[in-house]
């Protein structure tokens, strides 16, 4: 989901790095002449030349690529669809990063007991079923979703609880808290 901003940086940039998925997501506002290469290894993204915009698919303030030097160009954040597709005002959502991290199920609890929901963004080593399990024996029941594919034609929201979560095998988002 990309604004116009997104845009026009694409169409004016002469080098471009980024995933394959992400530079085919892009591809029809990429000019002919850029130079467009996948990237390899993502240890060495310090290396890019200067003028090289670098795509990053996802949130790249809450789990992706916002640390590089440049300027950071957001498009609408699975955030932002996660909430309205649940109409959550996201000033109840505290957000969460598990992908590629170790879970703190503490974490999720202490902010489900401020009353809070928590956004995760999850991979497929992140062990829902578990978190879930803590959470009710802390005696926080809680509705559970489970987003997958945001913003894509594939779109899918799997419902739940705490008691009985949807199964997550992927990289995808959830939310957990009291939506209504």
């Amino acid at each position: 989901m990309l604004t116009e901003e997104a845009i026009d940086a694409l169409q004016r940039a002469e080098i471009i790095y980024g995933s394959i998925r992400a530079i085919k997501l892009v591809r029809n506002h990429i000019r002919p002449s850029a130079i467009v290469k996948a990237i390899d290894d993502y240890k060495k993204l310090d290396e890019l030349p200067e003028n090289a915009i670098v795509l990053s698919t996802g949130d790249p303030m809450l789990s992706g690529l916002g640390y590089l030097p440049g300027k950071v160009i957001p498009g609408i954040s699975s955030l932002q669809i996660a909430c309205a597709r649940l109409k959550i005002s996201q000033v109840k959502v505290i957000p969460m990063t598990f992908h590629g991290r170790n879970m703190n199920p503490e974490a999720v609890a202490f902010e489900l007991r401020s009353g809070r929901c928590v956004f995760l963004l999850t991979d497929r080593d992140t062990d829902l079923a578990g978190l879930c399990d803590y959470l009710e024996c802390q005696d926080l029941s809680s509705e559970v979703a489970v987003f997958k594919d945001l913003g894509y034609p594939k779109e899918r929201i799997l419902r739940g609880c705490t008691a009985a979560p949807p199964n997550v095998s992927e990289l995808s988002c959830v939310l957990i808290g009291q939506f209504s």
